[in-house]
């Protein structure tokens, strides 16, 4: 019986409480987003869109060692290789399906040459089944476009990596 007494006097403090806290809130300036027209601020080590990088001569990076295959924890990536004629392999089919992919870096982290790089782009969509799976010449034609600001980005990590 004691203890029912006990917390009926607490009922009402804890319930002031909280409708003060209530009260402070709601008169505060409120915190708002206007998305398209302002950004939020990202990480320096944020992980979006992938991209296939190639040397400054042209040539692929990817040297088909199937590591971030190997890594990837969602089973999201796919390739195959050849050997081509100077005994070097390269990639014939690289595959990353988006819907499958947790962006957990592993596959960056463990490409040797730096081929498959996770950049900060957020802004993406499909419209259509399928498009989620990026091929390999998707995944290049990402890595051209933005090749500038994945070096720059690349050279603000090289310490910390």
């Amino acid at each position: 019986m004691n203890l029912i007494r006990s917390l009926a006097n607490l009922v009402p403090f804890e319930l002031a409480r909280g409708l003060a806290l209530t009260g402070r809130k709601m008169f505060a300036r409120k915190i708002t987003i206007q998305y398209p027209e302002e950004k939020t601020p990202k990480s320096p080590r944020f992980r979006g869109l992938h991209a296939l990088r190639r040397y400054a001569n042209g040539e692929e990076r990817c040297i088909a060692c199937k590591l971030c295959e190997a890594v990837c924890p969602a089973l999201a990536i796919t390739i195959e290789s050849e050997q081509r004629a100077d005994g070097s392999r390269r990639t014939t089919r690289y595959e990353i399906d988006l819907f499958k992919c947790i962006f957990c870096g592993f596959c960056e982290e463990s490409c040797p040459v730096d081929s498959i790089v996770e950049t900060d782009i957020l802004e993406y969509h499909f419209e259509n089944r399928g498009e989620n799976i990026l091929s390999k010449e998707q995944l290049l034609a990402i890595g051209d476009k933005h090749e500038a600001s994945i070096a720059a980005a690349r050279a603000r990590d090289a310490a910390y990596r």
